[in-house]
């Protein structure tokens, strides 16, 4: 069986389906809390962003932190990374960019901060892919991983109403204690992994859905976010994300 859920074609006709892709990357991005801890107690100098076209972290970490970074994908949309750059005020040759292939690619360079939001979870050996960061990783350096949750209210959503999408991730690799130990064997250090944040669903296809579909969701999503906040704890039920970082 195949390692990935997703391929070429896939990726091409989501990001072409696609609007409003070219914004400025705000500097309280998700997970901004997180970079900040983090660089604030790392030396941290270069960084590259794994299977993130359009690079929204690679310009997020180069506009407020001044990495130098670099965005690996194995598809790259030429014209939508140059609208996407020049929205943030940034040039061709401010972001690196390599297009190619994780399972083939030789790096040619090892950088402080590995990171990827959103990539791991479109493989079925999810050790494997984890593996595949760390090629990139120089020693010492730290790695960074984000996920989406689908195990508690937002993967009922996914079913629910976007089942392709659902069938697009492998649900198992959602689990912080299953991540934490394949790190553990493959010889990283200092490995945290948990739920992160408090309350919020989505759908890709959100504007194929019905009114009254719509109605219910963004009255879910507010309930969600009240009770959140009045009880502001990150689970498994809850949370829609979950953070795996280490050292190597």
């Amino acid at each position: 069986m195949s390692n990935e859920l997703t391929d070429r074609k896939f990726w091409a006709n989501y990001w072409e389906s696609k609007t409003g892709l070219a914004f400025k990357v705000p500097a309280n991005y998700t997970f901004h809390k997180l970079f900040e801890q983090l660089l604030a107690n790392e030396s941290i100098g270069s960084a590259i962003e794994l299977g993130g076209f359009p690079g929204y972290y690679a310009i997020f970490l180069k506009n407020y932190f001044g990495l130098d970074t670099t965005l690996f994908d194995f598809y790259v949309h030429q014209p939508v990374l140059k609208q996407v750059l020049t929205a943030n005020n940034l040039k061709e040759q401010d972001i690196k960019v390599i297009e190619g292939d994780l399972f083939n690619y030789q790096p040619q360079q090892q950088y402080d901060l590995v990171l990827s939001c959103g990539l791991i979870e479109h493989f079925n050996d999810t050790k494997d892919i984890i593996s595949r960061h760390l090629q990139f990783l120089k020693p010492g350096g730290t790695l960074f991983i984000t996920l989406p949750n689908f195990t508690g209210v937002n993967g009922w959503v996914q079913r629910r109403y976007d089942m392709d999408n659902y069938n697009k991730h492998n649900i198992s690799s959602m689990n912080p204690s299953k991540l934490a130990d394949y790190c553990y064997d493959l010889g990283l250090q200092k490995v945290e992994a948990s739920y992160y944040g408090h309350f919020s669903i989505w759908l890709e296809n959100m504007k194929q859905q019905s009114g009254v579909t719509k109605s219910f969701l963004k009255a879910l999503w507010l309930a969600g976010k009240v009770f959140t906040k009045a009880v502001p704890i990150e689970s498994k039920a809850l949370s829609p994300y979950i953070v795996l970082k280490a050292i190597k």
